[in-house]
């Protein structure tokens, strides 16, 4: 429920500057005690006079607070209160005793003589010229803090995002929030279009606002692009910016013209066909995205064109030399594999789960390493790198490590400047590599080098924009081997067996296990049609049965995996119950409707390169520090400190979605299959979620959600043109 306080600051018991987040105590009238208030209040000063609004928490360490939705700084009127303002450190060089002095000289009238005729302090004994002038410039300061506050406050921003800004602009605040409030959108984290549009709306901007069209056709494509297109079609474009805009179309145009001119998009006509699907239509990039595409194209070619750095291998050799030292006689796909490797530049190897991968990767590293060849070994996320290092036993990096990403020293440090040295770069998981992060690699990749690209085309693709595995095998330019072969071991797996057949569309093999009933087998299928049953068998299974028959760690090796972030069995509440039955106990640290206590299992959902910690990272919570505002969380043996201004970047993990899950295995995976997620049931997430189970794979939901999602193997498509331009030999 909100509620109203009005009361002076006492003191400050924490501020951090880069945030606003403060902890204060106020002197409340009527109150006997100090008020504990809390949020994001802009250089709060002891002595001022706020006017609050928020609600009343109560904190399991330290009792009754107030938390500060939004407020209203007025300066103090009493002698005592602007005796306490002066003398609160507020301006340099003027202490308690001096703000006494002044007051003493004039009373109630000290503040207005400060702000209209401040010469008049030479007046009080121990003031000159000097420190005259570094009151006048400490009161503009503080005075601009204040006119900022109440401008952004009077066009209806909250006083934690009018203190990001006035951290970001300063003084020019208020200039540049009126030129174009859509500014915000891109300069401030945590403002979009979307409350960037409604701050424009209190200012009296109209709908069709040149600014506003603009900033909301790039609105649009950044929305498009996190849905994975690279660009979109001018006249799907047009109409849906007119949508979400609510404005004509002409008024659109203009805005994608002026953009264009401006270098912010890049407009290219298309005329192409590929695998039947015709394309014939203007496109609309993000001019990053156009850059990242074209390049992607342009490096390929480059590496497919340059002879190789190392000796030649000669393929028939070099096979019978393997499999002498494997003792194994490979498939005839694993052969060509590994003749294509030693031949080609550029060579990709995609297979499912059993087939073989690893061995290839493997022989293929002890080949060329007798080639004395300079290998690089790397994968998209920390997990599918660490996997990489222990299945071949070399070091292998992140792509961003890989690249000595530094936001400090402006992105990534490896580039065709200084380049990577390598003979070799191997990239495992590659399906996950989106078109921005492939053309920084190729970038950074010499020419004389070659490459191969390892991943599972039928997983997800990227989270980000593109398809550029699927883009670069569609093109048919350099040489792809699918290894489609299960191996005897990997047979007796029904986790690998199942996988391949929803992979074929088939339906996976749920009936009991030939050795019996009670015997354990790694798949299962729980039916059950209602969400709150699933809700409590999926709770039931993470919490007891699972640990109980199969020895597994509830938290660290059982991950629920699920379609959706909403509804019962949506990530948000299955986290949230999950957490309860897992990790029970006080709150240690609320962020929102977030909740964290210490062992929490937690999820990084952002890039943060200053903590070296990437989205979908998985780590646990081992530390909270109500005192110094922070906590601390380990990720792969690594503690990394937050503080709690940062906590907007963590979600709890106990479940997770399936796109978040690409690049990582577990021990066991329950994934809920029900019809509530019918526009999210897919062939290639449900054999995604399945392939992330290492020894248990248990889906609990009915057989006809599991049916509908293994039959539509009709995924959105993408726009991208990688595969046209690399077919074609068209770059710009």
């Amino acid at each position: 429920m909100q509620a109203e306080l009005n009361g002076q600051i006492e003191r400050i018991t924490y501020t951090n500057l880069d945030t606003g987040f403060t902890i204060a105590r106020l002197k409340v009238r009527g109150r006997p005690d100090l008020v504990t208030v809390v949020g994001n209040l802009m250089s709060p000063t002891p002595g001022e006079i706020l006017e609050l609004k928020g609600a009343w928490k109560t904190h399991p360490k330290y009792g009754p607070q107030f938390k500060v939705s939004d407020y209203q700084i007025r300066v103090p009127a009493t002698v005592y209160g602007i005796r306490k303002y002066l003398g609160s450190g507020l301006i340099k060089g003027l202490g308690p005793v001096m703000a006494g002095r002044i007051v003493k000289t004039f009373g109630s009238r000290t503040l207005d003589i400060i702000d209209e005729n401040v010469e008049r302090l030479a007046e009080v004994e121990g003031i000159g010229k000097k420190r005259i002038g570094m009151i006048r410039d400490a009161w503009d300061a503080q005075k601009e803090i204040r006119d900022v506050m109440v401008f952004l406050q009077g066009q209806g921003v909250s006083s934690g995002y009018a203190a990001k800004i006035f951290k970001r602009y300063g003084k020019r605040a208020i200039a540049l929030v009126r030129d174009n409030p859509y500014r915000l959108a891109t300069d401030i984290f945590g403002i979009g279009f979307v409350t960037a549009d409604k701050i424009a709306d209190n200012m009296g901007f109209p709908k069709d606002a040149p600014k506003r069209l603009e900033a909301g056709v790039l609105y649009v494509l950044n929305q498009l692009s996190d849905e994975g297109h690279v660009y979109y079609p001018y006249e799907a474009l047009i109409e849906k910016s007119c949508e979400i805009l609510d404005v004509e179309k002409e008024g659109v145009r203009q805005a994608i013209g002026s953009l264009t001119l401006g270098q912010k998009i890049f407009v290219e006509d298309l005329n192409d066909s590929l695998d039947n699907f015709r394309i014939n239509h203007k496109a609309v990039y993000l001019t990053q995205f156009h850059v990242c595409e074209t390049g992607i194209a342009a490096r390929l070619k480059a590496l497919c064109r340059a002879a190789k750095s190392y000796d030649p291998v000669d393929p028939r050799r070099a096979l019978d030399w393997i499999q002498a030292q494997l003792s194994i006689r490979l498939a005839r796909n694993q052969q060509r594999a590994i003749r294509h490797a030693v031949e080609q530049k550029v060579t990709v190897i995609t297979g499912g789960p059993g087939t073989g991968k690893t061995t290839i990767i493997s022989a293929i590293l002890r080949i060329l390493s007798r080639a004395s060849a300079h290998m690089l070994l790397a994968a998209p996320t920390g997990r599918a790198a660490k996997r990489l290092s222990e299945t071949t036993g070399r070091t292998a990096k992140t792509i961003h490590r890989l690249l000595e990403f530094s936001p400090a020293k402006g992105g990534f440090q490896k580039n065709e400047e200084k380049p990577l040295r390598c003979d070799l770069l191997v990239i495992d998981e590659a399906s996950m590599i989106d078109t921005v992060l492939m053309y920084h690699l190729l970038k950074a990749l010499p020419d004389e080098a070659t490459l191969i690209l390892v991943g599972d085309i039928h997983q997800l693709p990227s989270v980000g924009a593109g398809n550029v595995l699927g883009d670069v095998i569609a093109s048919g330019t350099v040489k792809v081997v699918e290894l489609t072969d299960i191996f005897r071991q990997a047979r007796r797996s029904r986790i690998i067996v199942n996988a391949h057949r929803i992979n074929q569309g088939m339906f996976p093999e749920l009936e009991p296990n030939q050795a019996g009933e009670n015997a354990l087998t790694d798949f299962y299928f729980i039916q059950q049609d209602d969400p709150d049953k699933v809700l409590d068998i999926i709770l039931e299974l993470s919490s007891d049965r699972i640990p109980r028959r199969f020895g597994l760690d509830p938290v660290d090796d059982i991950q629920v995996l699920t379609p959706m972030h909403r509804g019962v069995i949506g990530a948000g509440n299955l986290n949230d119950r999950l957490q309860s039955a897992l990790n029970p106990g006080f709150v240690g640290v609320e962020r929102g409707e977030r909740r964290f206590r210490v062992n929490d299992k937690v999820m990084q959902i952002r890039n943060n390169y200053d903590k070296d910690v990437y989205n979908g990272d998985i780590g646990r919570m081992t530390r909270i520090e109500p005192d110094s505002r922070q906590v601390f969380i380990l990720f792969e043996g690594r503690e990394v400190r937050y503080d709690f201004s940062e906590l907007d970047e963590i979600v709890l993990a106990y479940a997770i979605s399936v796109h978040k899950s690409q690049g990582s295995e577990y021990p066991a995976v329950v994934i809920p299959v029900m019809t509530q997620h019918f526009l999210l049931l897919q062939r290639n997430l449900i054999y995604t979620a399945v392939t992330r189970g290492k020894k248990l794979v248990v889906l609990v939901g009915t057989r006809k959600a599991l049916a509908i999602g293994i039959k539509n193997d009709k995924t959105q498509r993408r726009c991208t043109f990688l595969a046209q331009r690399l077919k074609e030999g068209r770059e710009f």
